[in-house]
Parts: structure tokens; sequence; C-alpha cells
């Protein structure tokens, strides 16, 4: 049986951020996007944790345990901070996940408020195939597409709370 999309355009939305899935899925994108943060080089390799974020806060059936609390905080912080407040709030959560610190939560804790996971956004304005752009993440404009990403993420989730 045949599907058609309501896009018009002979493409299937993914089913959790809506982003028009052509030949590769979300999560194939996803992987090629592992692979250069994983080579720590610029500009991908820097922005890791703040892309793992957005990915998880758009495709909700792959968050962890603590419903994205650290990934959540993550959002926030480089929104406000840029990476200097990813990277401190990191830090502070190693430190406190230290074997030496005894007493001190390991939990970050954030500011923002934790959005509810029982109606996310079923899309979001920028998702994980505007950022590919063509497939390979290009480095050109890589971090200001990333910034739209976490911003466009924050935004969908903190209209459905």
């Amino acid at each position: 049986m045949l599907s058609f999309d309501d896009q018009g355009d002979g493409m299937t939305p993914c089913a959790e951020c809506g982003a028009a899935v052509g030949s590769r899925a979300c999560g194939d994108l996803f992987h090629v996007l592992l692979a250069l943060d994983h080579e720590r080089q610029a500009p991908w390799g820097p922005l890791h944790g703040v892309s793992v974020s957005c990915f998880l806060f758009q495709h909700p059936s792959r968050l962890p345990a603590d419903d994205g609390a650290m990934a959540w905080a993550l959002l926030h912080a480089y929104l406000e901070g840029g990476l200097d407040e990813v990277n401190q709030l990191v830090g502070r959560a190693r430190r406190g996940n230290s074997h030496r610190v005894k007493g001190v939560p390991s939990r970050v804790a954030c500011e923002a408020v934790l959005p509810r996971r029982d109606a996310p956004p079923a899309r979001f304005s920028v998702t994980i195939e505007d950022v590919a752009v063509d497939g390979t993440f290009p480095a050109e404009e890589f971090a200001e597409r990333v910034r739209a990403w976490a911003g466009a993420t924050v935004d969908a989730w903190s209209h459905c709370t």
C-alpha cells in the first residue's frame, strides 16, 4: 500500500520531529553527525553536547531515563551563554560525579523547568535535516545552524508546557 505525506513533496515526515525524510532518515543523519563530532574538530566537536541534546529533544523516544534533564540544561546554557556556559555546566557536572566528592548530588540543577514529555511538539521549525544541509553537515555556518536548531527545540517545547 502506498502512503502519501501531508507535505505534497513525496517525502514522509519523521514521526517525531516532523522533518521531511528523504533518502536518509533522521537517525542516519544523526550517525553522520556523531562521526564528525567524535573527530573532536571544530566546528562539530565543540558542539557535540548541544547537537545531541537537540536531537534527543526532537526525538523524545530516545531521551535518557532522567527525562533529558542534563540535555535540557545544556540547551538553555548554550542559548544563554554559548559554549563557555556549556563548558562550565559540564565541568560542574563532572566535579559532582567525581568519586572524590562525597555528599554532593551528581545531578546538575537547571533553572529552566524541564518540559512535560506527555505531549511533545509534532514539528520543529529547524531539524537535523536543516542542520545537515546536503547530508554532510558542512562546516560553513554550522555553528549558526546549530544555534537555530537549539532555539527551535527549546521554543517548541516551551510552548508545550
